[in-house]
């Protein structure tokens, strides 16, 4: 006589298939904005090809991305208290479906990762699987057995109003407000992300900006301590500060997959989904553009200098930190930059030795 098979914990409890979105809830950042971030870095050229692609809608436009990016699935900043509870879900039996608007394709690559799913539901090209699109499929695809979901944004509030079981992670402030409306109340909340303001903050390095006090030098050394002197020489500061924070800031977007390999700069607020590209992008280009508006009250001398800031640290930022020694060079540059454009706001001579000490000093302590 043939022997019964055991129903799991799972089957016996009458669980329903799981549905979990990818985007903010599974992963805490974006996954089509960390993929043009990479493609930003690797293969500028085809951002040119964008505005082509946008024209074939959104399934259309996540499709060409992913065909171009490979995104590092394994080092992508998972949402751990999520992750760990899809762990215990699978191992007690329960069908669990990564369900969500990305690209099939990568959607797939990071179900192969995590060996949990038991299917991957995404966008294919053509359609893009969001919102009520999605529910329809999931219709379509569970009928009367019914699906629990998981989701973060406003655009998951049709699945969550129909889900049998619903469970949020890292919900936005939209999705809160429409389930209250709603009346929905969630089983399972799966908070996993630090304060904006504090990762904000975190990301301007404040703690950098003591390099740009070699902006006082100049007028010390010169033993001008005159207030309006004085005055220049801070509102130089606070204009090195800004577009130095800007760069900052542009410089982790770029870096964000290879932050995330990194154990040092793994925990790095964009690298870790606690801040999103999109309020570094408006922080970065808000700073550089205080930055240069303050420098009209200087000398255009002190524009010229700050101007070289910016573009050799661009610069730095795409490229030349890659090349052997001439990263040491620039960086060191940089610091004599700073001493040059103090130079220029207060009207204070710079003399050959401490351009040429500078430079050597600041080579040998980059090297």
């Amino acid at each position: 006589m043939a022997q019964a098979v055991p129903e799991t914990e799972a089957a016996r409890t009458g669980a329903k298939p799981l549905c979990v979105d990818l985007d903010g809830t599974l992963v805490k950042s974006d996954t089509l904005v960390d993929s043009l971030l990479v493609l930003a870095r690797n293969r500028p050229v085809l951002l040119l090809q964008i505005p082509s692609a946008l024209l074939r809608g959104k399934a259309g436009f996540k499709a060409f991305v992913t065909s171009h990016v490979e995104l590092d699935v394994a080092h992508l900043p998972y949402n751990r208290r999520l992750l760990h509870f899809l762990q215990q879900e699978h191992a007690r039996g329960r069908k669990l479906y990564l369900a969500t608007g990305a690209d099939v394709r990568l959607a797939e690559r990071v179900a192969k990762h995590l060996g949990i799913f038991s299917g991957v539901l995404g966008s294919d090209g053509t359609t893009n699987l969001t919102g009520e699109k999605k529910l329809a499929f999931l219709h379509s695809r569970f009928g009367e057995e019914g699906f629990a979901y998981i989701g973060n944004s406003s655009a998951d509030l049709p699945l969550l109003a129909d889900a049998s079981e619903k469970m949020l992670a890292n919900p936005s402030a939209a999705l809160r407000s429409g389930i209250r409306k709603r009346g929905i109340n969630p089983s399972r909340v799966f908070q996993e992300r630090a304060n904006s303001i504090r990762s904000l903050v975190k990301a301007l390095r404040p703690h950098q900006w003591a390099k740009n006090l070699l902006i006082v030098l100049p007028p010390l050394l010169a033993h001008d301590h005159s207030l309006p002197v004085l005055g220049k020489a801070l509102l130089a500061f606070a204009c090195f500060c800004c577009t130095a924070s800007a760069t900052y800031l542009f410089n982790d977007l770029l870096d964000i997959e290879a932050d995330r390999r990194s154990a040092r700069k793994r925990s790095r607020p964009f690298a870790s989904g606690d801040l999103s590209p999109a309020s570094g992008m408006i922080a970065s280009a808000v700073l550089l553009a205080l930055g240069v508006a303050l420098a009209g009250a200087l000398p255009m001398d002190f524009l010229m200098w700050l101007g070289t800031y910016i573009v050799s640290t661009l610069a730095y930022s795409l490229y030349l930190k890659r090349v052997a020694l001439v990263d040491v060079l620039v960086l060191s540059g940089l610091y004599t930059v700073r001493i040059l454009a103090g130079g220029a706001a207060t009207n204070t001579a710079i003399s050959h030795w401490l351009a040429g000490f500078a430079i050597f000093l600041f080579s040998r302590w980059q090297s």
